[in-house]
């Protein structure tokens, strides 16, 4: 079937919570209206307000009761709805559903998932545009994915609910609807920590994810030069080799992501280049990002995103060495 990633995701869902019982979805207005993004919609017409519950406003309860109902047998699913709703619940991340595995030795995990859309560029209001992967993959115990296309939100989406401990499901909003592609109908996984290679080639490696995807091809598309692009797919654990072989092959990269550059997710990309693959590059690593300030309202976003003219510009720099 053609779907959008937003399709794919409630694709994911239905199939699932078809396939396992133990599977449960909560967050605020995905029952009865469907998720603001109508990502969970008709999951409460086919299963029932026992396994598709509206809950109050408030993350740390959401996340709580995740961390408590994934400990003793279910599979819940929690949505957050925006990125930066998050923050209040970190605590539970970090404090439990992180660490359950290692502080019960294993006696105990959180097979859980917390979904999100995150990102800018649909002109919200405060706190609905953030990027904070980086601050989440500094959580051991804790996955990180970020899907860009439909086929792999949905693979990726499966693999989360059944994998055995906490992941944090990142959806581009940005890029919710804006493609489609074929989804297979039914079950399969896309691995986690697993990097694809979008496009081949000898010259430079760009390396990206999520909701900077689009743009990172559209940019390549511009050169004259021969780019291979690798989406990382998910964050933590963060896929190394496949970085640092196409880096090996090309002698050059660029890391692009929408977040601030400080600390960021792309710093530890061109750490591991730099310790792998030093002896390889031809030129420094260049990095375009967001900015180290909050995501700017409404019209403004447009200066913060890195649009293809800035990855052009940075890819073009790491040639030119």
């Amino acid at each position: 079937m053609q779907a959008t990633i937003v399709e794919a995701v409630n694709d994911a869902l239905h199939t699932e919570m078809a396939a396992d019982d133990d599977v449960v979805v909560f967050g605020e207005d995905v029952a009865e209206s469907g998720g603001v993004f109508r990502a969970t919609d008709e999951l409460l017409e086919e299963f029932g307000a026992d396994r598709v519950v509206d809950t109050p406003l408030s993350e740390i309860a959401i996340v709580g009761a995740a961390t408590g109902l994934a400990m003793y047998g279910k599979r819940p699913v929690a949505e957050i709805q925006f990125s930066g709703f998050l923050p209040p619940a970190f605590d539970q991340l970090v404090t439990n559903a992180s660490r359950i595995r290692w502080r019960t030795r294993g006696e105990l995990t959180a097979p859980m998932v917390v979904r999100m859309p995150y990102g800018a560029g649909v002109r919200a209001l405060e706190h609905h545009s953030e990027s904070m992967e980086g601050a989440y993959a500094h959580i051991p115990g804790l996955k990180v994915v970020a899907p860009s296309t439909p086929h792999d939100t949905k693979g990726l989406l499966l693999a989360s609910i059944r994998d055995p401990d906490p992941v944090l499901f990142m959806e581009p909003k940005r890029i919710y609807r804006s493609f489609r592609e074929d989804v297979p109908e039914g079950d399969y996984e896309v691995p986690l920590g697993e990097a694809a290679v979008r496009r081949e080639g000898e010259d430079v490696t760009v390396v990206s994810w999520g909701s900077m995807m689009p743009a990172t091809l559209e940019a390549v598309e511009e050169l004259d030069a021969d780019a291979e692009v690798v989406d990382l797919r998910t964050i933590s654990p963060l896929d190394t080799e496949t970085v640092v072989e196409s880096v090996k092959k090309t002698g050059r990269a660029v890391v692009v992501h929408e977040g601030p550059r400080s600390n960021g997710v792309g710093g530890d990309v061109v750490a591991r280049i730099n310790d792998e693959a030093l002896m390889y590059l031809e030129a420094p690593v260049e990095r375009v990002t967001g900015f180290d300030t909050p995501v700017p309202l409404l019209s403004m976003e447009d200066y913060y995103f890195p649009h293809p003219p800035r990855i052009l510009d940075a890819i073009e720099n790491a040639l030119a060495v």
